[in-house]
């Protein structure tokens, strides 16, 4: 299985300039998020070589957050070299995250 990146201020930008990066906005108190948990870990798994797949704790990495403008969590945002290209709220099925990182590392 492929291992989840921690992601936070001081590697966002070398985890994220190239290539295509699957981040999930979490917090440690949110339900949903831990939820969704297993979700992100079969999609870093199914997409491995394809992606890199990360989480960004919103409370540690308040700066990131307001980057990307997240209202509510979970939130998981797509990048294709450091480039917003899609972005979900809310829990959804691996397939929808897989199919979007296929596509985007097409």
């Amino acid at each position: 299985m492929s291992e989840l990146q921690s992601i936070d201020a001081s590697n966002f930008d070398s985890l994220t300039a190239s290539g295509v990066v699957l981040i999930d906005f979490w917090a440690e108190w949110c339900a949903p998020c831990k939820m969704l948990m297993p979700t992100i870990e079969q999609v870093a798994s199914e997409t491995s070589g394809k992606a890199m797949v990360g989480k960004i704790n919103i409370d540690d990495s308040q700066e990131l957050a307001v980057k990307f403008q997240i209202a509510s969590i979970p939130t998981c945002v797509l990048l294709r070299d450091g480039e917003e290209v899609q972005r979900w709220t809310g829990i959804r099925p691996a397939d929808e995250y897989v199919n979007a990182i296929m596509s985007a590392s097409a």
